[in-house]
């Protein structure tokens, strides 16, 4: 009995340590420069999202879906302010689950609270597992506006060695592209599809500029070496297809979204700024499904409350889940 005891002890004693070191932390309080003692503060919750490894073993136990949705946002502002809006923060929460993943642009904040505390709202709302990818560096580099992937970690495995700031030595991008490289669950891992996204929001006042070292930026990823060819940039361009520069003069990349079909991303109905662009010839998965998502019917929102939310409408667009667009496909290859 005694050793039961003891034993049940030391499972509690462990227990409690975990839950300690996940949940709170020691600081020490100086005085005039110097130690003068210690106090246990909780931990903030980025913190034990960080501690806790990102919780990114999430078992796949759905039926497999043969395609996945992929969306980009430009969110205008998204800060603390905006997220603890209550009308913003339903319509947040209602739109992120219909999507696989989305890249989203215009992230505020000196950290990554705003998008820990966006995916804690999707996942209690909804019971799903979300998580979001920026580049490590941004809080070191103390950037205040940057861009991110949201994603259903039960849909969607993301290679984090590789989420990081396209390369700019001379630093000419306002808002750093941010790439990361993803594949679905579901399929065997052999047959997954996987891709390359390119996160991008150019400025509003040299867009032309900024443009062009996007051409170099795609041509750079798709030759990094890791030799995938399924590269898919997307976000605000602030330009429709036919004014991209020489992004648009990519041999065989495409703007998903044509002018010439009526589309409009923003809010007001009056310009064609968002995009999805990618090589056809390479990315067979594109099952040809593209949308610009209309968020006032969609939420029943007037006017005034789709522009609390967002002065840009969101783009989606459908993939297969398997490599090549088919089972089996990977194997044999494209």
């Amino acid at each position: 009995m005694a050793k039961q005891i003891f034993i049940l002890l030391v499972v509690a004693a462990v227990a409690g340590g975990v839950y300690f070191f996940l949940n709170y932390e020691i600081q020490t309080e100086l005085l005039n420069g110097k130690p003068a003692g210690w106090k246990i503060v909780p931990k903030k919750a980025e913190a034990r999202m960080e501690a806790a490894g990102g919780g990114d073993a999430v078992p796949f136990d759905a039926p497999t879906r043969p395609t996945i949705r992929i969306a980009t946002f430009q969110l205008g502002r998204l800060d603390e302010a905006k997220l603890s809006n209550p009308r913003v923060a339903d319509v947040l929460v209602r739109f992120f689950p219909r999507f696989d993943l989305v890249a989203v642009q215009g992230v505020r904040g000196k950290n990554r609270g705003v998008l820990v505390r966006l995916v804690e709202r999707i996942n209690a709302a909804t019971g799903r597992s979300y998580d979001f990818a920026t580049c490590p560096t941004q809080r070191r580099d103390a950037l205040e506006h940057y861009s991110a992937f949201v994603f259903d970690r039960a849909r969607i495995d993301v290679d984090r060695r590789t989420v990081r700031f396209v390369e700019d030595p001379l630093d000419r991008f306002r808002i750093k592209p941010l790439a990361g490289s993803f594949r679905v669950r579901g399929p065997d891992a052999a047959e997954a599809f996987t891709f390359t996204l390119i996160n991008v929001e150019t400025d509003d006042d040299h867009s032309g500029a900024e443009l062009d070292l996007l051409a170099k930026a795609y041509r750079a990823v798709l030759n990094d070496g890791r030799n995938e060819d399924d590269i898919i940039l997307l976000g605000d361009l602030n330009g429709d297809d036919q004014h991209l520069g020489s992004l648009g003069r990519l041999l065989g990349v495409t703007a998903l979204l044509s002018k010439l079909s009526d589309a409009f991303t923003t809010t007001r109905g009056t310009q064609l700024l968002d995009n999805i662009l990618l090589d056809r010839r390479a990315t067979s998965e594109f099952t040809g499904l593209v949308e610009v998502m209309d968020v006032m019917r969609e939420f029943e929102l007037t006017m005034p409350g789709a522009m609390e939310v967002s002065e840009h409408l969101p783009v989606w667009a459908e993939f297969s889940a398997y490599e090549g667009g088919l089972p089996g496909n990977a194997a044999s290859g494209k």
